[in-house]
């Protein structure tokens, strides 16, 4: 078995569970989301590896870049990732990680960006499949009405992370 290494990341928005194979994060995601087990199963199988509380660098690197977000210095993250899933999710993940920071797309303009916007419910299965929040940014996935829609980390921390990035945007969704 591989050693997956683990810690949890408090963040202003709520707890992350961070894992790391090798040099690159495998795990950014929401510590208390609904499909936490579904989730770690299919890194744990995919990556042969059991999961083992321990810092490693990356980890530690992950920490500092999320800190900075945090704090407004921070739009784009340099980490090495392992993206762990079909390849159509991994397309989904790419186009994800095109969207600028500050900026909003919907599962209808992202189906578009990937060549089928019939695409629209495998878009959002694999939106919610994405194990590194707020690095792979699925937050800026809004409805087609400008709404906040479905979030493993829960709205009001989508709201919030909408705000960190887009003051005016945040200003917005007050209204909701």
């Amino acid at each position: 078995m591989n050693t997956i290494k683990t810690t949890c990341y408090t963040s202003p928005v709520g707890e992350l569970f961070l894992a790391s194979y090798g040099d690159d994060l495998c795990i950014a995601d929401w510590r208390c989301r609904k499909m936490r087990s579904t989730l770690d199963a299919r890194i744990k199988t995919a990556l042969h590896g059991e999961f083992e509380e321990y810092m490693s660098p990356v980890l530690l690197e992950t920490i500092q870049q999320l800190d900075a977000y945090f704090k407004g210095d921070l739009k784009e993250f340099d980490l090495p990732l392992q993206l762990v899933g079909t390849s159509f999710q991994q397309r989904v993940w790419s186009a994800l990680n095109a969207i600028p920071y500050g900026q909003t797309e919907t599962y209808l303009g992202l189906s578009k960006r990937l060549g089928n916007e019939n695409a629209i419910r495998a878009v959002a299965t694999a939106n919610g499949a994405n194990a590194i929040a707020i690095i792979v940014p699925c937050h800026r996935i809004v409805g087609s009405d400008g709404s906040l829609v479905g979030y493993a980390g829960g709205l009001p921390a989508k709201k919030e992370l909408l705000a960190l990035e887009n003051p005016d945007r945040g200003r917005q969704l007050e209204l909701f």
